[in-house]
């Protein structure tokens, strides 16, 4: 990743995330000459998944360029979204959540999903809008998180034809198991069934159909991780689909210490020295967001050599095995995550996802914005 700094904390610690807008702005690329018929929502929720909603939306940013509308959560994000200056269609993901919102949210004309009938009694309860309000009627197909039963989504679809406050109404669902052999077809089989006879644009692919059921790309798609560069498949990598990591998780070495036969190292004593080793002590913890969980195993890069993580994570450092490194000194680069390391990779080896380690990036972390 070519770090050309937008923005340079000053700290003395040398733990630091380097984000790539360039890399987002490929990934959604990537989208659209998979699903080159459909528009695409980048969702930017969790903060843009752990990489700055602000430094990613932001007039010079280049990671937006070829997104056709933004997903998120919250009307306070798509106030401050519009508040700087980002005019393209907004899609409240849980819609709103009392009338307050909903007035808030037909002021900022943003797009609603809504997945239950308080959610509809708040329209037709409302005063009249400005303009009608678009929404995103949402189906349970399986799920069972958020959404109207097959059964009873043409009712709930009335009902909103029937208020002169609603614009465009789009067909929704969300899958469960896009990412796993099994794949969408009953869900699919679910949604066309409750949705037949419905006119409107449909919106049912997250990033796994993307990439691997091209039977859902309908009208909108809906982007997450693979706008981040990692990947919503165990057994796939990312590079499999020219996904390029927007985060880089990097710090650097801060001591070394020789061990020999029988010696341990750190909280528990965890790892054994199995043989006289060099071994590596970095500026980074589970405080930083870093798994606690992660195993000796785990991969880590010391001045761009692949290794491992060694012994139990520690609240602000962690330790490596630096025997094929035996180069390293104090101050070598380490990277946790990142073009050499992928994020899924510490995932896996944590018994997590990506997702998880993205979004929990923790706040003392200097994060550096690239292009």
């Amino acid at each position: 990743m070519a770090s050309r700094p937008h923005s340079s904390p000053s700290v003395s610690r040398p733990i630091k995330a380097l984000v790539s807008r360039r890399a987002i702005a490929h990934n959604i690329d990537v989208v659209r000459k998979t699903a080159p018929r459909s528009k695409v929502w980048a969702v930017l929720k969790a903060d843009a998944y752990g990489h700055g909603l602000v430094r990613t939306i932001t007039d010079d940013s280049p990671a937006l360029t070829h997104a056709d509308g933004i997903a998120i959560l919250e009307t306070s994000t798509a106030e401050l979204v519009r508040q700087l200056g980002w005019r393209l269609p907004i899609l409240l993901l849980e819609g709103c959540f009392d009338a307050a919102d909903l007035a808030l949210a037909a002021r900022l004309g943003v797009t609603l999903t809504v997945h239950h009938d308080e959610q509809i009694a708040m329209i037709e309860a409302a005063a009249r809008f400005d303009s009608p309000i678009d929404v995103y009627l949402k189906m349970n197909t399986g799920m069972n998180r958020l959404g109207f039963s097959a059964a009873r989504y043409r009712q709930a679809h009335e009902r909103l034809v029937a208020t002169s406050k609603v614009g465009t109404i789009t067909l929704m669902t969300h899958f469960a198991n896009a990412d796993r052999p099994e794949g969408v077809a009953d869900q699919l089989a679910v949604f066309e069934r409750g949705a037949a006879g419905l006119k409107g644009p449909r919106s049912l692919a997250n990033s796994a159909a993307i990439l691997a059921q091209a039977d859902t790309h309908a009208d909108w798609v809906r982007p997450g991780i693979m706008l981040y560069g990692a990947s919503p498949f165990a057994t796939r990598s990312a590079a499999e689909f020219d996904l390029r990591p927007a985060m880089e998780l990097q710090s650097e070495l801060i001591a070394v210490q020789q061990l020999q036969v029988g010696d341990v190292v750190g909280y528990g004593h965890r790892y054994s020295a199995e043989r006289a080793m060099r071994v590596g002590v970095v500026a980074c913890g589970y405080a930083d967001g870093y798994p606690r969980v992660a195993p000796t195993g785990t991969p880590i890069a010391v001045d761009a050599v692949k290794t491992r993580v060694i012994g139990r994570v520690s609240m602000d450092m962690l330790t490596v095995d630096l025997t094929n490194v035996p180069h390293a000194v104090v101050g070598s680069p380490v990277e946790l995550w990142g073009s050499q390391v992928p994020v899924d990779e510490v995932a896996q080896a944590a018994g997590t996802v990506g997702y998880e380690l993205l979004c929990a990036l923790a706040p003392r972390v200097p994060v550096i914005t690239v292009d």
